[in-house]
């Protein structure tokens, strides 16, 4: 099998891994592309003994290189909340799961978007893709042992970053007691599921716009009625959401960040490009 076609059969892979990297479907994309371009280019490949694992350093440098560059020119872009990873909330079948633990993966890297590219890069090599540290450590030009502690300390800052799945149905309760209570106009109600320091962030193009405190929240509820909006129950980087869809087109997006039986923080997302470009299934 040549390369090009080797990166076809790949290339769900190969993407996969930029996204998790680059915690954008817009970098990660781009990340692939260029991967491609490589791929063309090179000389002498027939030699290649695993194609695949080829392949994905390829695309790792690719995406190493852009979060270099992301973070060296971080302050010429206006602040916008990350890209969602958005599944749908159903019952706990097979399918629901894995969709849910692969939410949760992504939302990791939302968490960690302050992280050295390096430390990044280590850890979803290693924790997500199952890749030894002699084989991460030319990425991230380290020794084995040194790219050893890049993921080691980036574990340490994701430990708490993952909502626990037992607390999910509780968590789903107090994300819908919200918005039955914003439909209806009632402050009480809502105020009774905020926590008194919640924070409201909302994207919708330009900038992202916050609103703390549980009062102030709550006097924004008239924003989280529907109307004549269709409601979809989703997980939002493995938190409750929901999706309000109109005419088949997605509205806006919410999620919302539960800890001991209150809302400590919501996104939402009405940024209409943003939105239509969102793979929500």
């Amino acid at each position: 099998m040549d390369l090009e076609s080797g990166f076809e059969e790949h290339r769900g892979h190969l993407s996969r891994v930029a996204l998790r990297v680059l915690g954008s479907h817009a970098e990660a994309e781009d990340a692939v592309q260029e991967a491609w371009l490589r791929v063309r280019a090179a000389q002498d490949t027939g030699t290649i003994e695993n194609p695949r694992a080829w392949l994905t350093t390829v695309v790792s440098r690719v995406a190493l290189n852009q979060l270099r560059s992301r973070t060296a020119r971080r302050e010429e872009f206006p602040e916008r909340l990350p890209d969602p990873v958005v599944v749908r909330d159903g019952p706990d079948d097979p399918q629901s799961s894995a969709e849910t633990a692969d939410a949760v993966g992504l939302a990791l890297l939302v968490v960690l978007d302050a992280l050295a590219p390096e430390e990044r890069l280590a850890f979803v090599l290693h924790d997500m893709f199952g890749w030894a540290f002699d084989e991460i450590a030319p990425l991230v030009e380290r020794t084995p042992t040194a790219a050893r502690q890049l993921a080691s300390r980036a574990r340490r800052r994701v430990r708490g970053a993952t909502p626990d799945p037992r607390g999910r149905a509780e968590r789903r309760e107090v994300a819908d007691a919200f918005l039955a209570a914003a439909h209806r106009g009632d402050i009480a109600g809502l105020v009774a599921v905020l926590s008194p320091d919640v924070v409201l962030r909302v994207d919708a193009g330009g900038g992202v716009r916050e609103v703390h405190g549980a009062e102030r929240v709550a006097g924004q509820a008239a924003a989280y009625r529907t109307g004549d909006q269709v409601r979809h129950s989703v997980l939002v980087d493995g938190r409750p959401g929901a999706l309000g869809v109109l005419d088949g087109r997605p509205q806006a997006l919410l999620a919302f960040t539960v800890s001991d039986g209150l809302i400590t923080g919501i996104d939402i997302l009405a940024d209409p490009a943003r939105l239509s470009a969102i793979d929500l299934g």
